[in-house]
């Protein structure tokens, strides 16, 4: 089980790093093998559809799509901006969107994020289920908000509040032995038999067909 994992953040010292660093540690210990990845490796302009069909992908766009692909799940800190997604991460799902076959496909996804205000940006984490579903992720049930995350981390990068933790840990654990039992229907390795892996790729792509063709480069 390959996970690929970032925090959506480009700020230094970004709480939503130090949470998605304290989550990847918690799918090592579960089993999982962690690319631990910065937003900054993913750089792209704002997407421009003359821009996409004159040129293809942009660099960080093609980075990010080859890593998706060569994972079985992600992990994604996403940071709240204004109650709503942050601009960078859905520009980013909008540019790799292009990508066929879609890399956001059957993807399971586990969804965090961390702020100091008393709703830890799970506002934000709501809106961000949307466009990775509309792409035909596996988004988890349950999410992860870190409310005071200014005050929340202890200075070996741990929660101080050890019910927080357990629930992390406990969620994180979860969700990695869901995505190893779907990897086998859409992972990247997928061994169930053909018909069946067939009638879950249609059925996830029966809503991205309606997008306009796109091309890789």
């Amino acid at each position: 089980m390959r996970i690929l994992a970032f925090a959506a953040s480009l700020r230094k010292g970004s709480w939503n790093r130090r949470l998605l660093e304290l989550g990847a540690s918690i799918a090592r210990e579960s089993g999982a093998e962690v690319d631990l990845a910065s937003f900054r490796e993913f750089e792209m302009p704002m997407y421009d559809a003359d821009l996409d069909h004159e040129h293809g992908l942009p660099p960080g766009g093609l980075e990010l799509a080859r890593r998706l692909e060569a994972a079985d799940a992600l992990l994604l800190a996403a940071p709240e901006y204004n109650y709503s997604i942050a601009g960078t991460l859905k520009n980013a799902i909008d540019w790799v969107s292009r990508v066929r076959p879609m890399p956001w496909r059957g993807k399971s996804i586990y969804l965090m994020s961390a702020a100091p205000s008393p709703m830890g940006g799970v506002r934000g984490l709501w809106q961000t289920r949307i466009p990775l579903e509309g792409c035909g992720a596996l988004v988890f049930p349950d999410m992860f908000a870190l409310a005071y995350a200014d005050k929340a981390f202890t200075a070996d990068g741990r929660l101080h509040d050890a019910s927080l933790f357990e629930r992390l840990r406990k969620e994180i654990a979860g969700f990695v032995r869901l995505a190893e039992a779907v990897a086998p229907l859409c992972g990247r390795h997928a061994t169930a038999p053909a018909p069946v892996r067939n009638q879950v790729a249609e059925a996830l792509e029966d809503e991205t067909v309606l997008q306009p063709p796109a091309r890789r480069h």
